[in-house]
């Protein structure tokens, strides 16, 4: 929309439309195409998407859709040349991908290092055309800022669910084990199973000190199925495997998922009888041909419940996901709320009106102190063999490096330095429990000429030329680093517990409320101290049809501020009064302050329509346009002037039509609807 409104104004004659090669999904593929074929000025090619293949475009295309990554390589490449005024205008879809400071860089870093590693592919794209740049994001983070400017448009999710475009959440569910709330504890000298990376293998250790994993480790660091196996039952409870809304549980690993699919298939055996094999499904990276699992996902009724890693975390689109469960901790605000967005969207067809998070690993409290943009700086690891590479390189120790009085080979020997140390101390402590780590830690002792001990600090006070000398002239030495680093702590992998374990409740976060019943009585005290202060507010309270459309809005809005939700509000009434009664957000504010009856909006309506059909015999015209009023009153529950000049009523003939249909008397039969809508009786 935003392209095709460019490109009507004339404003700019070629724009590209630069995406990351994750975010291209079918549906916007798909919008391109029907653009393409609807306009016929407006020619749109897609290339370097890996369905597609490379496709070199036509000079005098319009629109060009790439991908970040093509077109890093038809700019940078061998015999590449793109002129720097090719576009008139760039826009930058997620544009919070990405992206590495270039205050986080060193001069000689920028020299000796792959500028690959350090900048950004979208600024290196960026930079290199003269044309006005367009950032596009769901979840700006203060590098998007940096690089971009200040946001001039933002449009909250709090303010795009009160318009009703993306789906409000319940309060999160929080099940909490014994184990999640004292963790797991390991002996000295005990023996555990562990999982070695990469390979998966099984192995027997010996723990030469004790050992502690609190709930943010729990399916990272350390296995325990009974931990998944309370989880998993609990969700049995939660989850209808006949129905049609979809699951998304996020893992810490494969072998994770794995687990998660085994526990999660027994539990709704166990509770459900014999379900479908194909009701749970894993999606990650390893699952055999994952592009068609994902499409079975989004356009099939099975797999209901998908267990991923970070294969769905972002870019997918599946309106019918209604249930998001968190097995393990992110750090990164921004995946946080990708991973949430994937159950924002709107599905009427299966009546989805909130989405509900199931925290397992107590994420939701965890992440919620962070309240402002704080910067993401993807880190680059630098190995060890290329910090051998740079001190060994001459250009290194001319280089300026982290200050004045540092060379970038300084820099480079003190990360040496620190990764030596760090790999002597972790084989030294597990030598006992490892003997394949003695020869290499004999061999080294050799080259060191010291006690490997005193070996780091030796090589501190070294001259930079001193240690690149070692490394040029001792091409074991990389390898028998190596080895340690395999045998080290690294090497354990994950830690399997077999501790019991054992469901202590099931909780639901209402912030600062420990309780629906706080909740309900906070929700109530506000109201008291600001009817008279927020107009809005004052009108639900005591004039309720006088309220337009604006009003509701900017009471949503209000209510929002103070952390108060509809979803929340119904979640905290069914749990505190063990009903649910789908009332009306006004509905709710009128009975907490003034007791009125709590009935379902539609049941008002539908009283409201029946009473106003029986005051005086209605003509079909008129009858008609009362049906159409109430189905709209029960989807936005305000009718005002304002909505016959939109949608469905403006086709009908909009206000005018409607004044004409009831004689120029339309406002009066919508003010009787109206307060027959909000009629206390019983």
């Amino acid at each position: 929309g935003l392209i095709y409104r460019l490109l009507k104004a004339k404003r700019f004659h070629r724009i590209l439309f630069l995406v990351d090669r994750n975010s291209l999904g079918e549906q916007a593929q798909n919008a391109f195409k029907d653009m393409r074929l609807e306009q016929n000025h407006l020619f749109t090619e897609i290339y370097d998407v890996k369905e597609l293949g490379d496709i070199v475009p036509d000079s005098a295309t319009k629109v060009q859709v790439a991908t970040v990554q093509g077109m890093v390589r038809r700019i940078f490449g061998e015999g590449s040349e793109i002129p720097i005024d090719r576009y008139d205008c760039i826009i930058v879809d997620e544009a919070h991908r990405g992206y590495i400071l270039d205050r986080e860089m060193g001069e000689g870093e920028l020299e000796i290092r792959s500028e690959a590693d350090y900048i950004s592919s979208y600024r290196r794209v960026l930079d290199h055309f003269d044309a006005v740049k367009v950032a596009l994001t769901a979840t700006p983070a203060q590098h998007t800022v940096e690089i971009f400017g200040h946001p001039v448009f933002t449009y909250t999710y709090r303010e795009a669910v009160i318009d009703g475009w993306l789906i409000d959440h319940e309060p999160p569910i929080r099940i909490v084990t014994q184990l999640a709330e004292k963790g797991i504890h390991f002996g000295k000298g005990e023996k555990v199973q562990i999982v070695k990376p990469v390979t998966g293998a099984l192995d027997i250790a010996s723990l030469p000190d004790e050992l502690d994993f609190e709930i943010d480790a729990f399916n990272r660091l350390v296995i325990t199925e009974n931990f998944n196996r309370i989880v998993c039952d609990e969700l049995a409870k939660q989850l209808d495997p006949t129905g049609e809304q979809k699951t998304l549980i996020f893992a810490a690993n494969d072998h994770h998922a794995d687990l998660v699919v085994k526990l999660l298939k027994e539990a709704l055996d166990k509770l459900w009888g014999q379900i479908d094999d194909k009701t749970v499904m894993k999606i990650t990276s390893r699952t055999d041909k994952p592009l068609t699992a994902i499409r079975l996902y989004k356009t099939q009724r099975m797999p209901l419940i998908a267990v991923t890693v970070d294969l769905l975390t972002t870019g997918i689109d599946v309106p019918a996901i209604c249930n998001l469960v968190f097995l393990r901790r992110v750090r990164s605000r921004i995946l946080y709320e990708q991973m949430l967005g994937r159950a924002t969207r709107l599905c009427p067809e299966i009546d989805k009106e909130v989405f509900r998070i199931f925290d397992a690993v107590d994420i939701y409290s965890a992440l919620e102190p962070v309240n402002t943009m704080k910067p993401v700086v993807q880190s680059v690891s630098i190995p060890l063999a290329q910090l051998f590479a740079e001190i060994a390189d001459d250009k290194s120790h001319t280089l300026p490096g982290s200050d004045e009085h540092h060379s970038h080979a300084d820099d480079v020997r003190d990360q040496i330095v620190v990764r030596i140390r760090s790999l002597i101390r972790r084989a030294t402590k597990n030598l006992k429990d490892h003997p394949e780590l003695k020869e290499p830690l004999d061999l080294l002792a050799k080259i060191a000429g010291v006690p490997l001990q005193d070996w780091p600090a030796a090589l501190k006070n070294s001259d930079t030329a001193e240690v690149a000398a070692l490394v040029r002239s001792t091409p074991s030495l990389l390898k028998l680093l190596e080895r340690l680093q395999l045998g080290g702590i690294g090497g354990f992998g994950q830690v399997i517990s077999t501790h019991d374990d054992q469901l202590i409740g099931i909780e639901t976060g209402y912030g600062k409320a420990k309780k629906p019943e706080d909740y309900l009585d906070s929700l109530r005290q506000f109201i008291l101290d600001n009817r008279n202060k927020i107009a809005a507010l004052n009108i639900a309270v005591t004039r309720p049809r006088e309220l337009t459309r604006e009003n509701l809005r900017q009471l949503r809005l209000a209510l929002a501020a103070a952390e108060f939700s509809e979803a929340t509000i119904r979640t905290a009434w069914r749990e505190a009064k063990n009903e649910d009664i789908a009332a009306s957000i006004i509905g709710y504010i009128r009975q907490l302050a003034l007791g009125s009856p709590l009935i379902p909006f539609e049941a008002r309506v539908d009283r409201a329509y029946k009473k106003l059909l029986a005051s005086q015999p209605w003509p079909i015209p008129q009858r008609k346009w009362l049906e159409r009023i109430a189905k709209e009153m029960k989807r936005s529950i305000i009718v005002d002037a304002t909505t016959f000049e939109e949608g469905a009523f403006k086709n009908f003939g909009g206000l005018r039509n409607l004044q004409h249909v009831f004689g120029g008397e339309a406002l009066t039969v919508l003010d009787q609807f109206e307060e027959s809508v909000w009629e206390d009786a019983a």
